[in-house]
């Protein structure tokens, strides 16, 4: 897809991944509409982008309400008109093993992870029927593949994203709305330190091993975010594995 003139939705942009995906794609020439939940954030990160020309939006969301997901997504089309792409960023993790992990945090990063973009994909299919089609990036984890300890549970919910990301695919093909799944690796963002974690087990999260890659910065994954949005993989992964 051409990004030039596009309209874009990112979900949680007020950091990370989000806001370097918004950088990109605003400098790309699309039109950005940013979610999260810091309003005050949102507002500095368009003024920004406006400073340097740029179209964009502050819309705060709670991607854990779906009466607010579903105004997200009529306060842009109002504005615009139409909806191009929707990236679905916003997530969190939780630490704990699986023996112990804290069912009230599992059901909330679920909640988020999982029943967010879902709901947010229920707000915004109908509008991109309207216009012909349209991208929806599901922003899930390279951890979805893997057996790591103490992040069971966040994995989890990235798997089930990949199977809604894949289900959605196959039933939306005759209505030209395309579903990518994007896998980033360990990421040097915030991320970590805002994830939530077990007392019981009090566990860091796995550390990559001694010599091991560095993690990549949230720039290299939203470039691989935008070379997605361009060439439309059923699913895209950075260079390398963690």
């Amino acid at each position: 897809m051409d990004i030039q003139d596009k309209v874009v939705v990112i979900t949680g942009a007020s950091g990370g991944i989000g806001l370097a995906t918004a950088h990109l794609f605003a400098e790309a020439g699309a039109k950005v509409a940013l979610a999260a939940r810091s309003a005050d954030t949102l507002t500095t990160i368009v003024n920004e982008l406006h400073t340097h020309h740029h179209e964009a939006l502050a819309v705060p969301t709670d991607m854990c309400n779906k009466d607010a997901v579903e105004a997200l997504m009529d306060r842009v089309f109002e504005q615009y008109g139409r909806i191009d792409i929707l990236i679905n960023n916003a997530g969190q993790a939780v630490r704990g093993n699986v023996a112990d992990v804290d069912i009230d945090q599992f059901r909330q990063i679920f909640e988020l992870n999982v029943l967010g973009p879902v709901e947010a994909m229920q707000a915004i299919i109908p509008k991109m029927r309207q216009n012909g089609g349209g991208l929806i990036i599901n922003v899930s984890s390279i951890v979805s593949h893997m057996h790591l300890p103490s992040i069971g549970a966040y994995a989890a919910t990235k798997a089930a994203l990949n199977m809604i990301s894949d289900t959605a695919r196959e039933e939306l093909t005759s209505e030209n709305i395309r579903i990518t799944t994007m896998f980033p690796n360990a990421t040097a963002t915030n991320f970590g330190k805002n994830s939530l974690a077990t007392p019981k087990t009090n566990q860091q999260g796995p550390r990559p091993p001694q010599g091991g890659p560095e993690p990549d910065s949230a720039e290299a994954v939203a470039q691989k975010i935008l070379e997605a949005a361009r060439n439309e993989p059923h699913e895209q992964y950075m260079d390398r594995s963690v």
